[in-house]
């Protein structure tokens, strides 16, 4: 049997977590040498480059909306050269740009989205099980939909040091990162440090919250105790510096930090939100804290770091736990068996 042909669709954003994922999952697909994959995405050079020394063809497109017709037909015209047994899209836009044909149309789901714009797929992949039950109970087959976690970027890395970014370096040291968005509950994070007592915060990322948060940082008397790093593309190596992780999100389809931080040996705290909620069992592989509630994150930090080996328990129940679930291989081998699974629709 000939190697499946798959198209990787995928119109995001210059910076985010979903789109490093989209690079790591094609290319690790990619090394298998079991597929014909060619991808089809926003033309951001960093992203472009990375694909194709990856050994992926690349395509680059603008995905206009409904009043740029000329940019869908373009993708239009690419798709159907390429001739694909399977295109599988990532989020929203890619999802409304691809019609059905006559190829297997898969709609991979990070987050809780509105599914009016998947219902035209053929089978859909979300990336937590509370997604999954998320599109069978807005009315997608059951037998058609499918749970395949992310996982980290495996690379190994070593530590800063701890005196970067002007940081004392004998104090507490503890990161979060992720977009500045209200979602992800940094706000909550900044009102419990105001109770960890000469704790650092390295707080890595970008968005339209930075502002307010930084304000926020001043209002508290924080600004001696925080570090805005911007938006990191080593965020691997931050944990593998810092004592503890911390995800304070209000909101998180899967928390693909969560799997970062096991791969990375960096303890974790979070709260009860929809992906990390579902992923870490409290006590064996992080710890866990209600959402929106500041007073319980701040304990649950100062016992972590008051004990560490309580720390060391919890990272080696989490590496071991992502090594046999959610690592590359594993994850890779997962989509692998999916793609097989799936009748061909030229064939029919």
């Amino acid at each position: 049997m000939t190697q499946p042909r798959i198209a990787q669709v995928l119109a995001g954003a210059e910076q985010g977590g979903a789109e490093n994922f989209f690079v790591r999952l094609v290319k690790g697909l990619q090394d298998t040498g079991q597929v014909n994959q060619q991808a089809f995405i926003r033309g951001h050079r960093h992203r472009m480059e990375a694909l194709e020394a990856g050994g992926v063809p690349t395509r680059g497109f603008r995905f206009g909306g409904r009043l740029n017709p000329m940019d869908r037909l373009r993708f239009h015209r690419a798709l159907r050269k390429f001739h694909p047994d399977i295109v599988m899209t990532w989020m929203n836009r890619a999802s409304i740009a691809t019609p059905p044909g006559d190829y297997t149309l898969v709609s991979r789901l990070g987050h809780y989205y509105n599914l009016k714009y998947y219902r035209h797929a053929d089978y859909w992949v979300g990336i937590s099980r509370g997604i999954c039950d998320h599109l069978v109970r807005g009315g997608m087959p059951a037998e058609r939909v499918f749970y395949i976690p992310n996982f980290a970027d495996e690379t190994p890395v070593e530590a800063l040091p701890r005196d970067s970014f002007d940081t004392p370096a004998d104090q507490p040291l503890i990161l979060a990162a992720g977009r500045l968005h209200e979602n992800k509950g940094f706000d909550i994070l900044l009102k419990a440090l105001k109770d960890v007592p000469d704790a650092i915060l390295w707080l890595a990322g970008s968005g339209p919250e930075e502002q307010a948060l930084k304000q926020q940082c001043s209002e508290l008397g924080l600004d001696e105790r925080v570090r805005f790093l911007g938006w990191r593309d080593d965020v691997t190596t931050l944990m593998k510096t810092a004592d503890l992780f911390v995800c304070p999100s209000r909101h998180e389809g899967l928390g693909s930090i969560v799997m970062e931080s096991w791969a990375h040996e960096c303890p974790i705290i979070a709260t009860d939100s929809q992906g990390p909620g579902e992923l870490i069992d409290s006590g064996e592989t992080g710890i866990v804290t209600p959402v929106d509630e500041p007073e319980p994150l701040a304990g649950a930090i100062r016992q972590l770091l008051a004990n560490p080996t309580e720390s060391e328990r919890l990272v080696k129940n989490a590496s071991e736990h992502y090594w046999a679930h959610f690592s590359r291989s594993v994850i890779v081998q997962q989509y692998l068996d999916l793609y097989a699974s799936f009748p061909r629709k030229k064939e029919n």
